[in-house]
């Protein structure tokens, strides 16, 4: 089983179902706010996916972590210029960082 079939298999053992990467980057998000599943404003979801973007991100040098606001929310400055990527490349960065990120969580083993 490959690192991105091992990731559907805990997603969807926990949420009953494949997660698509809008969905993960969702979920990644709200773990690494601290903020629990509740409805949210168009804002707060777009914050949620910054987070999670930044969350995935932060490893490979793109972003430094700088704290927690008076809200609780996470937030980094930028470190460095994300290269201009076509949406496939955008697509498969994602999908490495994601499946580094559930590794760095401890859902992959280092041979997954």
């Amino acid at each position: 089983m490959n690192r991105w079939e091992k990731i559907c298999k805990v997603t969807k053992e926990r949420f009953g179902k494949e997660l698509e990467i809008d969905e993960l980057l969702f979920v990644i998000g709200l773990q690494e706010s601290g903020q629990s599943y509740r409805n949210f404003s168009k804002d707060e979801k777009i914050n949620i996916f910054h987070v999670a973007i930044c969350s995935l991100l932060e490893p490979y040098g793109f972003y430094k972590f700088i704290g927690k606001d008076a809200d609780g929310w996470p937030h980094w400055k930028a470190e460095r210029e994300i290269p201009e990527l076509t949406s496939k490349e955008q697509h498969h960065l994602m999908l490495v960082a994601i499946e580094d990120y559930f590794k760095r969580m401890g859902y992959l083993s280092e041979n997954t």
